[in-house]
């Protein structure tokens, strides 16, 4: 996939959106709807970067400099938003109430303006004012308590959990949904994207099962966090890993067969009592060869057993390569736009007009 320096495409082209740049999930969002068409025009800060330059996350777009504690530059924002269809920004309540560009302010000058906050905690409650991070948002949430080994600390998911999955992707659907709700009502509307609510609103699956629960969100006995045998990974003779995920009972008779293990024999396999066992006898063999031995004898099976790739190894998989997931466009690999759209595909665009160029374009037309 080609870089594209000048056309815009894709479903949210003619989308106009102002990133009061941040850190965390909000660049990431931003580069969402940047790949889906919108014209992006990110207004940062005096003094540099809030965090450190990224091919991916700060592709596709426009830029400018402000010192919104300016009235100056606070009125140049303003008037700006004033032609925007979204407006994102990611600090703690009442930062923007107090340089004048609150959603109150800006969406009386813009009726249709769809102003998106997008915030650990979200706009009320007590923490709402305290700082946290990714790891935070997941302590309170119960997503930490649940993941690592029975006594162990919880090890935190990267940021992918929190910022990524709670955070951008709720703002984006948050978007979504406004500007689909604005081609009936003509009027935008503020989305309070907290991360404490979109991982809460993942958890759904644990939280909505009851008692007793059907599936344990105990590490000893989490069928879908390591626990079972049947779901977790295998250290193999070169130090390497795979992934097994032979969840359904087929899948689990798939896996065992080439071991010369009868499924009926191995005990039963939703008894957490039997599975540390298991998983010991599984570790022994799997340990007898490579990683890529095992995958050689599990290739075109249903057994649902995987080399565990590095991000430097991830480009070169067959299936990611064939689809294309990471490309070199922009000379440095990144991954594709996705979703993947038949008619209006997003594309990886270059953003090259100086920020105050495209406020001026903005206003004139």
């Amino acid at each position: 996939m080609q870089v594209d320096g000048t056309a815009q495409q894709g479903p949210l082209s003619g989308i106009r959106v102002i990133e009061f740049a941040g850190i965390g999930p909000l660049p990431h969002c931003g580069m969402m709807l940047a790949d889906l068409g919108a014209e992006v025009l990110s207004i940062e800060r005096p003094g540099g970067r809030l965090q450190p330059p990224n091919a991916a996350l700060d592709r596709g777009r426009h830029r400018l400099t402000l010192d919104l504690a300016e009235p100056a530059d606070a009125a140049l924002a303003s008037d700006a938003a004033s032609e925007a269809d979204v407006v994102m920004e990611g600090f703690r309540p009442g930062v923007m109430e107090r340089l004048g560009l609150g959603p109150d302010e800006l969406c009386s000058r813009n009726e249709r303006l769809i102003y998106a906050r997008l915030t650990g905690w979200g706009q009320d409650g007590p923490l709402a004012q305290t700082a946290g991070h990714d790891i935070n948002y997941l302590a309170v949430t119960g997503a930490l308590a649940a993941l690592g080994k029975p006594g162990e600390a919880p090890p935190p998911p990267l940021n992918l959990v929190g910022d990524y999955g709670g955070g951008s992707m709720f703002c984006l659907v948050g978007i979504l949904a406004a500007l689909v709700e604005r081609e009936k009502s003509g009027k935008g509307q503020v989305v309070d994207a907290a991360i404490v609510d979109g991982v809460v609103s993942m958890l759904a699956m644990f939280n909505a099962q009851g008692s007793p629960r059907a599936i344990s969100t105990e590490r000893n006995a989490n069928l879908l966090g390591g626990a079972a045998p049947f779901y977790r990974c295998y250290a193999c003779a070169d130090g390497r890993y795979i992934a097994v995920g032979a969840l359904e009972e087929k899948f689990w008779a798939a896996l065992l067969a080439p071991l010369g293990i009868s499924a009926a024999a191995f005990g039963p396999r939703f008894d957490p009592t039997y599975w540390p066992a298991q998983a010991s006898q599984l570790e022994g063999i799997f340990a007898t060869r490579t990683a890529a031995e095992w995958g050689a004898t599990y290739a075109g099976t249903d057994a649902c057993v995987t080399m565990v790739a590095t991000i430097e190894e991830a480009h070169a998989t067959p299936h990611l390569a064939e689809r294309g997931a990471l490309t070199d466009g922009g000379a440095v690999r990144q991954p594709a736009p996705a979703p993947r759209l038949s008619r209006t595909p997003g594309t990886i665009r270059a953003a090259a007009e100086d920020g105050r160029d495209v406020i001026a374009r903005w206003v004139k037309g």
